[in-house]
C-alpha cells in the first residue's frame, strides 16, 4: 500500500510537472500585458500629392483602420452573431463551446482529422498575434493569450482590434478595406445585406465569393440574419427586406497605382526605407507597417506632362528603327491566356495591349489577349522590316510570339518599346521640390531610374559651368575669344589633345563669349576653360552638386559623368540667383498620429505655429541659403542661355514664347542628347541615349531631339502660367550692346526680334565697355590681325580631332 502511494505520489508530480512545463513552453514567447498594451496593427503608408491627394500607399495588406465609434453598430452585431453571440459574457474563452470541441477532437484522434476548435473573438485577435498553425500547442498558446487580452483590453477594444486586423479576403484586412474591396463604397455606407455577407468571411473568404459562389454565399449571409433576428439586433421586417436583396459585388480590382509616377514613387521608397526600415520589426514607423502619411512634391499635372513628352519622344525616334522581333515567346497550347498574363513585357502607354501570336495567314496574324479575346493583326498593320533583313514584320511573326499592340480601326497595330530611353526631372528653382521625375519607358518592366541612377556624359550641357567660372574670372558677355583649332599638350603619355567643334563645324574667327554659348561652340568653350583655369572650373561644378573631376580640358566639353538629377539642380541654383539647393522628392512625413517625425524644411519659423492669424505678413522660415555662386553671374549665365534659346541651338522652344532659358547638349557619337532649361519658376532637364551608350545617328542632337520633347513638355506644363520675366539681382547693369561685336552702342534701342542687333547685356559694375566703337580689350585666342586657319589646314598639320 505504501509503496502504491509512492508511485502515486511521484506520478502526480511528474503529471504536475509536465503540465506546468507544457504551460511555461506555451507562455515563454507570448507578449506579456505591457506588450499587448503597446500593440499597433500594421498600416499602409499613404503617399499623397503636392495637392494631398492620395498617389498610391505601400503595403503588403490592404488595411484602412477605423476607430470603435466609427464602426456601424449594425456591423458590429453582425459579427458578433456570426461569430461569438456571447462575446459580452465571456472571459476570453468559451468552455461550453471548448468542451464541445474537445468531444470532437478525441474523435478525430481515430478518424485522422484535423483537431477543430471554439475560437472566441478574443481567440480569433489572438490567433492574428501568433500565427494560424492548428495544432494542440497552439491552440494552449491561443488560449492563455486570450485570457491576458481580456484582461489588458476592453471589450470595446477587444472589438476595434479584431475588425481592423481580420483577413476578409481580397488581400483585405479589416471591414473598412474589405468593403471598398466587395462593394466599392466605405463600411458606414453598407446596407444590411452587405453588413450580413462581410460577417460570413472570416472562416473562408474563397469558400463564400459573391461572384463565383454567389448562391453559398446568400445561404450563410442568410444564416448571419436569422442570427442577427434571434439576438434581438434587428427586426424581422429588416431580416426578411434584408434577405430579399441581391447580393452584388464589384469585381476584383488591384490596388489603384499612378503609373505615371512609378519611377518618382519608387525613388520616395527608398528613401523612406533607408530611413525607416521595411518590415514592421524594423519600428513603429516602418514602411509597410507604420501607417505613415507621406507627402511628396509631386504635381501631377506636370509629371503626365513629362511622362507623355518622354515617351512621344522615345516613339519619335524608334519609328525611324527598324522591328527588333517579339518581346518573348509562349506555348500557345491550352492554358496561354495565363501564360500571356504572365509575361512580363513593357506594354508603355495605357492603350498599348499585350497579346500573344495564336495564327499566322500570309503577313497577317490572328492574335490573342490575356482574357481570352482574340483580334486580327493585319500585314498592313506590321509594316517595318525585321532588322538585318528585307521582311516586314508581319512576314516575320509565328504562333506564340508575344507582342504589344495598339487598336487600329477594327483591328490591331505592331507596336515596339523602344529601345532608347532616358531621363527627365523638373524642379521648382525656389526651393529644390522635384515637381516631376520619368526614369524611363515603364517603370513595370524598367526599374531602373534614368533620372537618379544613370551617369551620363553631359556634352555640352555642362558648358554653362565653363562659362558661369568664366564670368568670375575676367571674362564678360562681351568678350571676345577666337573659335579656331585649338590643341594643347597634356603629358608625354598622352601627347597633344586636338579639340574640334560639333560636327567639324568651320571657324567662325573671333566671336563674343555670348555667341560662343549660343552656338555650343566647342574650340572657344576650350579656350576659354584654358584661361579660366580647369582648377576653378571642377571646383564650381564640385560647389554645384555635379559632380568630382580632374581639371583636364576635355570636362569642359562635358566628358564627366553626372546624372539628370544633378546637372538640373544645378541649373535650379542658377536659375536660383546661385543660392544653394537640395533636391528633394519628399516634403514631410507623419506617423500614424499626425505627429510630423521628418520634413524636409527644417529651419525654425516661430511664427509658423502662431494661434492666431490677422492678415499678417506670411511667416517665413529663417536662415540665409548658401551662395554658391555670385547672384550676378548666375543671372549672367541665365541671361546667355535666353539666347540660347532665342536665336542659338535650343530655337525648338520658340514657339513656346515666353521668357525661357537653357542649353541643348550633344556627347560624341552622338550617343546621348540632352536639353537642361526653364523658367523663373520652373527648370526641367532630360536626355535621351541607349542603357549601354551607342551611336544614335549623325542626326541626333539637342536641339532636334532633346529640346522638341521639353517644347511638348511645356505646352502642357506653361499653359496657364504667367510669363514672367527673369529677376535682375542688385548689382547687375544692364547695356545696350552691339550683339555681335560685342560694341556698346548709343541711341539705339533693343528689339523683340530673336536676330536683332542691339540687345541689353548684362554686366557687373565696371566691366561694360565704356568707349563707343570698343569691345572688351582683350581677346582671348591669339593677337589681333593673324588670319585664323582654317580647320582643314590646321587638322592636315596637327592630325586627330576631338
Amino acid at each position: 500500500m505504501r509503496r502504491w502511494v509512492i508511485w502515486a505520489g511521484a506520478g502526480l508530480a511528474v503529471a504536475v510537472a509536465a503540465v506546468a512545463l507544457l504551460f511555461w513552453s506555451a507562455m515563454r514567447d507570448l507578449p506579456d500585458e505591457a506588450e499587448l498594451a503597446r500593440f499597433t496593427a500594421a498600416l499602409p503608408s499613404t503617399v499623397r500629392d503636392i495637392d494631398g491627394n492620395i498617389v498610391t500607399s505601400f503595403t503588403r495588406e490592404r488595411r484602412v483602420y477605423l476607430p470603435y465609434n466609427e464602426i456601424p453598430p449594425r456591423l458590429v452585431q453582425a459579427y458578433i452573431s456570426a461569430e461569438d453571440k456571447t462575446f459580452f459574457e465571456h472571459g476570453g474563452l468559451d468552455y461550453v463551446g471548448i468542451a464541445g470541441a474537445v468531444v470532437t477532437n478525441i474523435e478525430s484522434i481515430f478518424t485522422g482529422r484535423r483537431p477543430v476548435g471554439a475560437s472566441t473573438i478574443t481567440q480569433q485577435v489572438a490567433k492574428s498575434l501568433i500565427g494560424n498553425e492548428v495544432t494542440y500547442s497552439r491552440k494552449l498558446r491561443e488560449a492563455i493569450l486570450a485570457r491576458r487580452i481580456e484582461a489588458t483590453f476592453t471589450k470595446q477594444q477587444i472589438l476595434e482590434l479584431y475588425l481592423n486586423q481580420i483577413f476578409l479576403g481580397r488581400n483585405s484586412y479589416g471591414v473598412e478595406a474589405a468593403a471598398q474591396a466587395y462593394f466599392g463604397k466605405s463600411a458606414n455606407q453598407l446596407d444590411l445585406s452587405q453588413m450580413a455577407y462581410l460577417a460570413i468571411l472570416p472562416k473562408a473568404p474563397s469558400t463564400y465569393s459573391p461572384i463565383s459562389q454567389n448562391a453559398r454565399a446568400v445561404a450563410r449571409r442568410d444564416y448571419v440574419l436569422r442570427q442577427m433576428l434571434a439576438n434581438g439586433y434587428i427586426s424581422a421586417a429588416e431580416a426578411d427586406a434584408a434577405r430579399a436583396t441581391p447580393l452584388v459585388a464589384i469585381r476584383n480590382r488591384a490596388q489603384a497605382t499612378a503609373r505615371a509616377s512609378d519611377y518618382f514613387v519608387e525613388d520616395v521608397r527608398r528613401t523612406l526605407m533607408a530611413k525607416f526600415g521595411e518590415p514592421e520589426k524594423d519600428g513603429a514607423n516602418s514602411v509597410y507597417g507604420g501607417g505613415l502619411w507621406i507627402r511628396t512634391s509631386v504635381a501631377p499635372k506636370l509629371q503626365l506632362a513629362a511622362e507623355k513628352a518622354m515617351r512621344n519622344g522615345f516613339l519619335r525616334y524608334e519609328s525611324q528603327r527598324p522591328w527588333r522581333g517579339p518581346a518573348a515567346h509562349i506555348e500557345i497550347g491550352d492554358g496561354w491566356p495565363g501564360r500571356l498574363a504572365a509575361a512580363n513585357i513593357a506594354t508603355g502607354l495605357p492603350d498599348w495591349k499585350k497579346a500573344v501570336v495564336l495564327a499566322k495567314d500570309g503577313d497577317s496574324s490572328r492574335i490573342g489577349f490575356a482574357d481570352g479575346s482574340t483580334g486580327t493583326l493585319p500585314g498592313w498593320a506590321a509594316m517595318k522590316p525585321l532588322v538585318g533583313t528585307t521582311r516586314s514584320a508581319g512576314e516575320a511573326l509565328k504562333p506564340g510570339d508575344v507582342i504589344p499592340v495598339v487598336r487600329s480601326g477594327d483591328a490591331w497595330a505592331l507596336r515596339q518599346v523602344p529601345e532608347v530611353s532616358g531621363g527627365m526631372v523638373v524642379e521648382d528653382p525656389h526651393s529644390g521640390r522635384v515637381l516631376a521625375l520619368v526614369g524611363g519607358f515603364d517603370a513595370r518592366a524598367q526599374s531602373f531610374n534614368r533620372a537618379t541612377q544613370a551617369q551620363r556624359q553631359p556634352g555640352s550641357t555642362f558648358k554653362p559651368i565653363v562659362y558661369a567660372t568664366a564670368l568670375d574670372n575676367g571674362f564678360t558677355p562681351s568678350s571676345i575669344v577666337v573659335d579656331a583649332p585649338y590643341c594643347v599638350f597634356q603629358t608625354r603619355q598622352l601627347g597633344t589633345k586636338c579639340f574640334r567643334n560639333f560636327g567639324n563645324m568651320r571657324s567662325a574667327g573671333a566671336q563674343t563669349l555670348r555667341w560662343g554659348l549660343e552656338q555650343s561652340r566647342n574650340l572657344m568653350t576650350v579656350r576659354i576653360a584654358y584661361n579660366t583655369g580647369m582648377d576653378k572650373i571642377v571646383a564650381q561644378a564640385k560647389a554645384l552638386g555635379i559632380g568630382s573631376y580632374q581639371p583636364v580640358l576635355s570636362i569642359a566639353l562635358g566628358a564627366g559623368e553626372t546624372t539628370v538629377m544633378k546637372l538640373t539642380n544645378a541649373y535650379a541654383q542658377l536659375f536660383n540667383a546661385g543660392r544653394a539647393l537640395e533636391p528633394s522628392l519628399i516634403d514631410m512625413v507623419q506617423d500614424r498620429n499626425g505627429k510630423v517625425i521628418w520634413r524636409r524644411d527644417n529651419r525654425a519659423c516661430p511664427g509658423c505655429a502662431a494661434a492666431d492669424w490677422h492678415g499678417e505678413a506670411m511667416p517665413r522660415p529663417g536662415g540665409t541659403p548658401r551662395q554658391v555662386i555670385d547672384a550676378r553671374t548666375a543671372y549672367q549665365i541665365v541671361h546667355l542661355m535666353e539666347g540660347v534659346v532665342t536665336r542659338g541651338t535650343g530655337t525648338a522652344l520658340l514657339p513656346l514664347n515666353r521668357p525661357l532659358a537653357g542649353k541643348t547638349g550633344t556627347t560624341s557619337g552622338p550617343k546621348d542628347v540632352w536639353f537642361i532649361g526653364g523658367t523663373q519658376n520652373l527648370v526641367a532637364g532630360l536626355y535621351m541615349g541607349y542603357d549601354n551608350p551607342r551611336n544614335m545617328g549623325g542626326y541626333a542632337q539637342g536641339g532636334t531631339l532633346a529640346a522638341p520633347i521639353w517644347r511638348e513638355f511645356g505646352e502642357t506644363a506653361l499653359k496657364d502660367a504667367p510669363k514672367l520675366p527673369f529677376i535682375v539681382p542688385a548689382g547687375v547693369r544692364m547695356v545696350r550692346i552691339e550683339r555681335r561685336s560685342g560694341k556698346r552702342v548709343y541711341g539705339v534701342w533693343p528689339t523683340d526680334e530673336p536676330k536683332a542687333a542691339v540687345i541689353w547685356e548684362a554686366f557687373k559694375p565696371d566691366s561694360e565697355p565704356r568707349r563707343v566703337g570698343k569691345a572688351t580689350d582683350t581677346l582671348f585666342g591669339g593677337p589681333t590681325g593673324k588670319r585664323v586657319r582654317s580647320d582643314a589646314e590646321f587638322l592636315r598639320e596637327q592630325g586627330g580631332i576631338y
